[in-house]
C-alpha cells in the first residue's frame, strides 16, 4: 500500500465539506486514483479508512474476543491485550502516531468527550459496555495512550463459580445463606479480581418474589432474576452538561419500591447516600467497593464518606447498622476466588473486620456470623 495515497485519501476526506462517510471516502479515493492506482492501492485505502470510521478500528477483533478484559496501546506497534492467557503483546499495528490519536478523539466524540490538546486527557464510557481512557502528548511524552476495558454482562450462577473454583463447596452454602439470612454486604477486592462476578452470583440466588434495584456506573451487572431492576450513571456531555451521577440514581431507586438495593461498585460521595439508604430497612442490600484486604475496608469507607461531607463519627455509626458482611475476593494468577469472609464488628467508637471464615478454615469471628444467621432463622452452612 502506498502510505502517500492513503493519506492524500484521508485529507481529501477530513476536508470534504459533507463530512465524513463511506460514500465521501469512495469519492476521494476515485477522484484521487485517477486511473493510476492499483486495485491493491485502493482496497487498502479502503480497509485504512473505513477502520477509521466505525467502532474501534484495528482494535475491534481484539474487543470482540469473549476473552479480552483490556486492550492496551502506549504507541503505534506497542497493542496489548490481556484476557485467560494474562498480558501479551498483539501483532496489531497502527500506522503512526496520529492514527492513534485519531481513534482516541474519535472513541471520545462517541462517548460525547472531548480530548484535545486543551483537554488532553479522557475518561468515558463507550457503547457496549467499553470503559475508555486516553492521555495525549505531551502529558503522555512517548505518544497518546488509549486504555479500553471490556465489561462482560456478569450472569453467573453459584454453581457455575462453584464448578470454576471461584467459591468452593463450604463457601458456596455460605454465601447461599447470606443471602437468605438478608444480611447485607459488601464484595471487595482489587481491579479484577472478581468482585462484579461473585456480586452477580449472589443476586441470582435472591428469591424471585424480591424486587432488586440496581445503581451502576456501568451496566456490568446481569443476574438471573425476573425482578432486577437497573439504573445506570450518565455522563456529561460534551458541552459538560446533562449527567447523572451514581448518587442521584441512588436517591430514585429508594422511590422505586426495592427489596434489595445494590450500588454496583461504591467508589466516591454516593456512599453517604447508601448507608443512609441501607439503614432505612432495605436488609440484604449490597455493593462492590475497591480494597487490598478486609482490614482495609473500614479506612476506604472513611476516605469516600469524606467525599459526601460525611464525619468519621457518624460514618462507623451508620457503617455498623448498614453492613454485616464483607466477602473478600482474591485474584492468583488467572484463578479468581473467594478468599475470605468476615463480619463488621464495632469496637467502641470504631467499625473493624474480623475475618469469620477462609477456605478450609474457622476464624475467630465464626461465632459472630453465626450469630447474625442464626438470629434471621438460617442455618451456618458448617453445623452437622
Amino acid at each position: 500500500m502506498k502510505a502517500d495515497f492513503v493519506e492524500r485519501v484521508r485529507s481529501r476526506v477530513i476536508n470534504a465539506a459533507n463530512g465524513i462517510t463511506f460514500a465521501s471516502v469512495a469519492a476521494a479515493i476515485r477522484d484521487e486514483a485517477g486511473g493510476v492506482a492499483g486495485d491493491k492501492d485502493v482496497l487498502d485505502a479502503l480497509r485504512v479508512l473505513g477502520q477509521e470510521l466505525e467502532g474501534a478500528g484495528p482494535l475491534d477483533p481484539l474487543l470482540r474476543d469473549p476473552d479480552t478484559t483490556d486492550v492496551l496501546v502506549t504507541g503505534p506497534h506497542e497493542v496489548w491485550v490481556e484476557g485467560r492467557a494474562g498480558l501479551r503483546r498483539t501483532e496489531i499495528r497502527f500506522a503512526n502516531e496520529q492514527s492513534v490519536r485519531r481513534l482516541a478523539q474519535r472513541l471520545a466524540a462517541a462517548a460525547g468527550r472531548r480530548l484535545d490538546d486543551a483537554q488532553p486527557f479522557v475518561d468515558a464510557w463507550l457503547p457496549g459496555g467499553v470503559r475508555m481512557h486516553a492521555v495525549l502528548p505531551p502529558i503522555a511524552p512517548a505518544g497518546t495512550c488509549l486504555s479500553l476495558r471490556v465489561l462482560r454482562p456478569a450472569a453467573h450462577t453459584v454453581d457455575a463459580l462453584c464448578r470454576s473454583g471461584t467459591v468452593e463447596a463450604e463457601g458456596a452454602r455460605l454465601i447461599q445463606a447470606i443471602v437468605d439470612a438478608r444480611l447485607s454486604f459488601v464484595v471487595i477486592g482489587g481491579t479484577g479480581s472478581g468482585k462484579t462476578t461473585l456480586l452477580g452470583a449472589m443476586l441470582g440466588a435472591v428469591p424471585q418474589h424480591e424486587r432488586i434495584v440496581c445503581v451502576e456506573d456501568a451496566a456490568e451487572l446481569a443476574p438471573e432474576h425476573p425482578q432486577f431492576v437497573r439504573l445506570v450513571a450518565r455522563p456529561p456531555n460534551i458541552e459538560g452538561t446533562g449527567g447523572v451521577g451514581v448518587r442521584d440514581l441512588v436517591r430514585q431507586a429508594l422511590r422505586m419500591r426495592p427489596d434489595r438495593l445494590v450500588v454496583g461498585e461504591v467508589r466516591g460521595a454516593e456512599v453517604a447516600d447508601m448507608l443512609t439508604a441501607l439503614n432505612t430497612g432495605h436488609d440484604g442490600s449490597a455493593g462492590t467497593l475497591h480494597a487490598n484486604s478486609p482490614a482495609e475496608v473500614p479506612a476506604r469507607f472513611e476516605a469516600l464518606a469524606a467525599l459526601g461531607g460525611l464525619r468519621r463519627s457518624a460514618l462507623h455509626s451508620q457503617l455498623a447498622a448498614a453492613v454485616r458482611v464483607i466477602l473478600y475476593m482474591r485474584r492468583d494468577g488467572d484463578l479468581r476466588r473467594l478468599a475470605e469472609v468476615g463480619v463488621l464488628q464495632r469496637v467502641g467508637e470504631f467499625v473493624t473486620v474480623t475475618p469469620a471464615w477462609r477456605p478450609g478454615q474457622r476464624l475467630y469471628g465464626r461465632a459472630l456470623l453465626e450469630q447474625s444467621l442464626t438470629e434471621r432463622g438460617v442455618v451456618p452452612p458448617w453445623t452437622p
